[in-house]
């Protein structure tokens, strides 16, 4: 499937929606003009944002501008996991949330949020605190809560930009290739052997013109990307307990050697420590 756009539908007398989806089956990459809370907590999982694509481990905040082309934050996840999302029309709100000082705070950070917010810290615990309480309110004391959320995090310092340019879905409205065939590729031979010009086949373009493409969409080379997605799997084995080496071999590295090279490069950590810290 190419793109997909999602139609929110919101509850009758609600200006938002909360729900807790669960996808990770599917491959969801799609849009919608709503802006979008994510909370999730998993083991480890993958972050597509516009442009910017990274791992999480533990759990991940993040605040999808409108119409930013995101993959659900669930997908291919193995383990168990919980997920909070929260939906919002834009405007927010309308007429009022504009013309309402107190509000300039929160305004400023929805203007920010075409370019993927992803919070951390003490932000991320509270946060997720919050949402969870949302769910046993009415309609009226969520929204009050969901204001309070949201002011939170435009006072957090603790925040990362995942994109530094625009990467609404107009940028992507031209796409005639379908981006979870690349993900089904990778999925299914990051830990054999992939062929860039075998995928770029499979989407009828010539490699240089795939190769292209990707970056595009992306942000990354094909190989970077696969690199990525193998570091990544390779952070939910070793939370299983497997050594070093055999979730190197595992995940399609040959050389024990440059896995744990690139695999610092990546997480920031070597993949002993990253284990030791995150382990059970």
């Amino acid at each position: 499937m190419k793109i997909q756009k999602e139609e929110v539908i919101l509850s009758k007398g609600q200006s938002f929606r909360l729900f807790e989806p669960s996808l990770r089956d599917h491959f969801f990459w799609h849009y919608h003009p709503e802006y979008e809370l994510v909370y999730v907590e998993a083991t480890t999982g993958i972050r597509h944002v516009g442009q910017h694509v990274s791992s999480y481990v533990g759990s991940d905040l993040v605040l999808i501008g409108s119409n930013i082309p995101h993959l659900n934050f669930d997908y291919g996840l193995k383990t168990k996991y919980k997920q909070v999302v929260v939906q919002l029309k834009n405007p927010f709100l309308g007429d009022a949330f504009q013309q309402t000082p107190e509000f300039s705070r929160i305004q400023q950070l929805l203007a920010r949020s075409y370019l993927g917010l992803s919070f951390g810290g003490d932000t991320k615990l509270k946060v997720a605190e919050q949402l969870r309480y949302m769910r046993e309110l009415n309609p009226f004391e969520q929204l009050l809560q969901l204001l309070k959320v949201f002011q939170a995090l435009a006072a957090s310092d603790e925040v990362i930009e995942l994109n530094d340019q625009d990467t609404s879905v107009k940028l992507f409205m031209n796409d005639k290739i379908r981006m979870s065939t690349v993900y089904d590729y990778i999925h299914q031979k990051y830990n054999g052997r992939t062929d860039v010009n075998e995928i770029a086949e499979q989407v009828h373009l010539s490699t240089p013109a795939f190769c292209r493409y990707f970056k595009k969409q992306t942000n990354m080379t094909f190989t970077d990307f696969v690199n990525q997605y193998r570091v990544t799997q390779s952070k939910t084995l070793l939370l299983q307990g497997k050594s070093v080496s055999e979730v190197c071999y595992e995940v399609g590295f040959e050389s024990l050697s440059y896995f744990s090279k690139l695999f610092k490069k990546i997480a920031g950590i070597n993949a002993s420590d990253f284990q030791k810290q995150y382990g059970m």
